[in-house]
């Protein structure tokens, strides 16, 4: 069995594009990729290290699927599960909302006693704020597919040299 579940949702396809990255970042069947649109909440049981991924829309709102799957979290308890997020987000098209929909994320499974993981530097993103940013970090990897989509694949790595270790224990 994979020793990291995935979750992501998505709206356009692309969270579930680097979703698949980040799981070849790592040996074959280490990962295990849900959709949470199709994801049963007691697969996240599995697991005590969790990749969650999700896109903002709109004005910082989370993505549909992961809106009505978050809920389901709360009958379980995360105190002994390690949690990295990643979320995709576009920089210049919405500038005051920049990846907010990470932060609902985080809450929920911070007050689940989740060991959150893998803060993100804001250096090389120009937004003009982001509910995702925690005392000057990203709570998490941030993506912008549609601004500096060369620049994913290296930030993926980078990200999953600093947690890998974290996620694998």
């Amino acid at each position: 069995m994979a020793k990291i579940g995935l979750f992501y949702g998505t709206d356009t396809g692309n969270t579930r594009k680097v979703g698949k990255l980040i799981a070849k970042q790592f040996d074959e069947d280490v990962v295990e990729l849900y959709n949470v649109a199709d994801a049963d909440v007691a697969e996240v049981t599995k697991y005590n290290a969790l990749i969650f991924g999700t896109p903002t829309l709109g004005d910082g709102e989370l993505e549909n699927s992961w809106a009505a799957f978050l809920p389901k979290l709360d009958d379980i308890d995360f105190s002994n599960k390690t949690v990295a997020i990643y979320g995709l987000g576009d920089q210049e098209g919405y500038p005051d909302e920049f990846v907010d929909a990470m932060i609902f994320i985080y809450k929920k499974v911070k007050k689940l006693g989740a060991t959150i993981i893998g803060s993100w530097s804001t250096e090389g993103y120009e937004y003009v704020k982001s509910r995702a940013e925690i005392d000057g970090k990203f709570l998490g990897l941030v993506i912008d597919q549609d601004n500096q989509k060369d620049q994913t694949k290296e930030r993926v790595v980078e990200w999953i040299n600093q947690i890998r270790a974290d996620l694998l224990k």
